[in-house]
């Protein structure tokens, strides 16, 4: 009898485990739904794998035989990742590309030869960086932007 009454008190900690594991897992199959719409690798991989805890919190629920948290974990991240998938595919058909800042809207970099002068003192004030601005392009045409 002692073993029954230890497995019902288990089952009494574990069943809201799983399903607060299978509450975290469904948002967490949202933001990587949303993170593929978006096109960010990086967070979609990381919303998939903060997903993985919310599934084994979600499995915690099996002990006692409640197997309905780990299967709408599963479902939430497999129905996400469809419709990421298939909105990406549209915004990507319909052409509609993410705004990036033109060159003219990127800050313009101090010459070496504007160095700043503290207020106090006559004496300039170090610069960290000296960058040397050319008639060619901007201070960040060193940087390869890749499209």
């Amino acid at each position: 009898m002692t073993t029954l009454r230890m497995a019902s008190d288990l089952a009494a900690v574990m069943v809201p485990i799983g399903y607060v594991g299978a509450a975290l897992a469904v948002i967490f199959a949202i933001v990587a739904a949303v993170a593929i719409v978006r096109g960010s690798g990086g967070l979609a991989g990381g919303a998939v794998g903060l997903w993985i805890v919310g599934a084994l919190m979600s499995f915690a629920a099996s002990f006692a035989r409640e197997w309905t948290p780990l299967i709408v974990a599963c479902a939430a991240l497999a129905a996400m990742l469809i419709v990421g998938s298939v909105v990406r595919a549209i915004v990507n058909a319909a052409g509609v590309e993410r705004t990036d800042r033109t060159v003219e809207e990127l800050p313009k970099a101090v010459p070496a030869s504007k160095t700043p002068v503290a207020a106090t003192s006559k004496t300039p004030v170090a610069a960290t960086s000296k960058v040397a601005l050319t008639k060619t392009g901007p201070a960040t045409a060193t940087i390869a932007v890749v499209r």
